[in-house]
């Protein structure tokens, strides 16, 4: 692992916070969704549809019938930050013991049991190629993607160690339909809605 000097860390600390800054400014008069990534700020301009908040309050349902008490599949803010990588995300579902919730600021990445995203007509690539690559260097251990587009998905898990970063090396693709097992609960994927034209 190569170690950045200071004044470089320093600089990129201050890229990260401004950038921070910016999205905390503009959450409330900006519509959509504000994320930070290495490459900068992601915005996806379009209002969440309602098959994918329904596919989000679906999912929510079935995972809790299916865990602990103790654990939850929370949907909204606040979002999970790893600021000295720079990198800040929301995820669509995060499943997360409620203990872990408590306090004040971001959720540690670290904490998160499971990040699950449904895919964005608007954007896709965000959750197949972006938050493939950051999940897993925030050390989210299992992030599942389900896609209203094509009534597919897949579960991501086993992170490890790749010239490119942390990466997930275990991917069990499904379609919508098929049982599904995130962390250690399996719920079913029957009568998620489809994106329509």
């Amino acid at each position: 692992m190569t170690i950045a000097p200071d004044s470089e860390r320093r600089g990129a600390d201050h890229v990260y916070r401004a950038m921070r800054d910016l999205i905390e400014s503009m959450d409330d008069t900006i519509p959509g969704k504000f994320e930070i990534t290495k490459e900068g700020i992601v915005h996806d301009m379009m209002a969440p549809v309602r098959p994918h908040e329904l596919t989000v309050l679906r999912l929510r349902k079935r995972l809790e019938k299916v865990m602990p008490e103790e654990i939850v599949a929370h949907t909204g803010e606040p979002d999970v930050e790893d600021e000295p990588e720079g990198v800040m995300r929301r995820p669509d579902v995060m499943v997360i013991a409620e203990a872990d919730m408590e306090g004040g600021g971001s959720f540690d990445p670290r904490t998160l049991i499971a990040a699950i995203e449904i895919a964005s007509r608007s954007n896709p690539d965000n959750d197949w190629v972006g938050k493939m690559r950051d999940y897993p260097l925030l050390g989210i251990p299992v992030y599942a993607i389900f896609d209203p587009r094509t009534g597919t998905g897949t579960v991501l898990t086993d992170i490890h160690s790749t010239p490119d970063g942390p990466r997930y090396a275990t991917r069990k693709d499904f379609v919508y339909g098929e049982d599904v097992t995130i962390g250690d609960w399996t719920i079913s994927s029957e009568n998620l809605p489809l994106y329509g034209d």
